[in-house]
């Protein structure tokens, strides 16, 4: 059962829960329907394993991964709680490096001209074109799909405390934790962004980086991990969000079956599929699946923003007390979480640019700009002989890790843009992906605000 306010009253937290209700009650015709709501939100149950509430992404680790057990005392028959062994426990426990930008490490650190941790999503990167690419008609977007999902499932991450260490015993990457690298002399590949950085520029000096880039970094351009002075270890390692991801990635999957989307299809098969997979007219499977799916994805991005939660409704003391003390305020995790993603996009425009010779000319979080003769990614993709794609690389398809074709804006408009100093990705919601100009007023505001949502996480 859920209890919600009448909406858009209540605190915060009440109003949330509304927010969350709203478009499960919206029948296909616009209405707010019942019935409707009660289907969805049996199907939403169903998928994640939780309600939806407003801190569901937490609720869902919570559930599968249970922080308290109950213990009884056989002397005097008394049960209590007790965190259970690996469990997140709550307190402000950030390291000062990487305590977030709100919290006042930060700031001290700031002042005082010291580094601090930057691991984010690649934010406005873009270069000249060569002039093969020039002679191109289209800049083609592609865009990840769910790519935080695409790498949470092993991954390992920080649970334990942080501790400071001198001269760190790197140990293959297999430690969560934060280090200390002089990447400056490191050579990488010029037509792509620096794999380290979120500005995709080289590094002027020495930083912060998380394991994942690390061991990018060590594994595909050699750089030495013997060379690292100081780090920031976790003194406990584990997939914390193995079982999470397996919840909503599932439900992820089957929402967009429901929408004609599923693994194992063509290139052409799943561009016709996705360019119709909005049009739900009167049909109620469709218009639930559109809808959950929606949710599903705000749910994994808020998830990962939530484990660095700036709170702004919040004044600074009593952030401190309900939001950096708490069990889910931990952004050495969506650090990790974020260099994973960002070097596993690397990684695929690595061997996609190897084996095809074809890089992204501009990136923004996970949308990739490529020249193209067509407006369609299809030229793109490597393959096999037998026409298969090619594991690792770009390839087409609705699974965490795969591409969906965003636009094709003409590439004399992109070049444009970008000497304007403007960065070309602002113009995918103004092309479709035929290349032809969409209407202002067709351009929807959930894709208007993508840029921030991805923000956002």
């Amino acid at each position: 059962m859920t209890v919600a306010p009448w909406l858009g009253q209540g605190d915060a937290r009440q109003q949330a829960v509304s927010a969350l209700a709203a478009p499960l009650a919206t029948a296909p015709d616009g209405t707010r329907d019942g019935a409707t709501f009660a289907r969805r939100y049996r199907a939403f149950t169903a998928d994640l394993g939780v309600a939806p509430g407003a801190t569901t992404a937490m609720l869902l680790l919570d559930a599968v991964r249970l922080r308290v057990e109950w213990v009884k005392d056989e002397a005097t028959g008394e049960w209590s709680s007790h965190l259970r062994e690996g469990a997140l426990p709550a307190g402000d426990r950030c390291a000062p490096i990487a305590a977030g930008a709100r919290h006042p490490l930060t700031r001290e650190l700031l002042s005082a001209g010291r580094a601090v941790f930057e691991e984010e999503d690649y934010k406005w990167w873009a270069r000249e074109l060569t002039d093969e690419e020039a002679g191109r008609r289209f800049a083609v977007a592609v865009d990840v799909c769910a790519s935080y999902l695409s790498v949470t499932d092993s991954l390992p991450l920080p649970i334990g405390e942080l501790e400071h260490v001198s001269n760190p015993a790197w140990g293959k990457g297999k430690t969560a934790g934060l280090w200390l690298c002089d990447f400056t002399r490191v050579q990488v590949d010029e037509l792509l962004p620096h794999p380290a950085t979120f500005h995709g520029r080289p590094p002027t000096g020495p930083g912060w980086y998380a394991t994942p880039t690390v061991a990018y970094m060590a594994s595909t351009y050699g750089f030495d991990p013997a060379t690292i002075t100081e780090a920031y270890l976790s003194t406990h390692t584990a997939p914390l969000l193995k079982e999470w991801t397996t919840r909503i990635r599932g439900g992820y999957k089957r929402v967009y079956a429901d929408l004609g989307l599923s693994d194992g299809q063509g290139p052409a098969e799943f561009l016709a599929a996705y360019a119709v997979h909005k049009e739900t007219g009167a049909d109620a499977v469709r218009a639930d699946a559109l809808t959950l799916g929606s949710l599903y994805k705000n749910i994994y991005k808020g998830g990962i923003g939530k484990w660095s939660d700036s709170a702004r409704h919040l004044d600074d003391e009593a952030w401190l007390e309900k939001v950096a003390a708490s069990w889910s305020y931990r952004p050495e995790i969506r650090f990790h979480i974020i260099a994973a993603a960002r070097t596993a996009a690397h990684r695929r425009m690595r061997k996609t640019w190897l084996l095809t010779g074809r890089a992204p000319f501009a990136v923004n979080v996970d949308s990739y700009l490529y020249a193209t003769d067509a407006p369609s990614p299809i030229e793109l993709l490597p393959v096999k002989d037998d026409g298969s794609p090619v594991p690792g690389a770009l390839r087409l398809g609705i699974a965490p890790g795969s591409h969906k074709h965003e636009a094709s804006v003409p590439l004399q408009e992109a070049v444009e843009a970008m000497e304007r100093r403007e960065h070309p990705s602002r113009l995918t919601h103004q092309y479709a992906t035929d290349g032809t100009p969409i209407q202002t007023s067709t351009i929807t505001e959930s894709e208007s605000t993508d840029e921030q949502k991805e923000g956002e996480a």
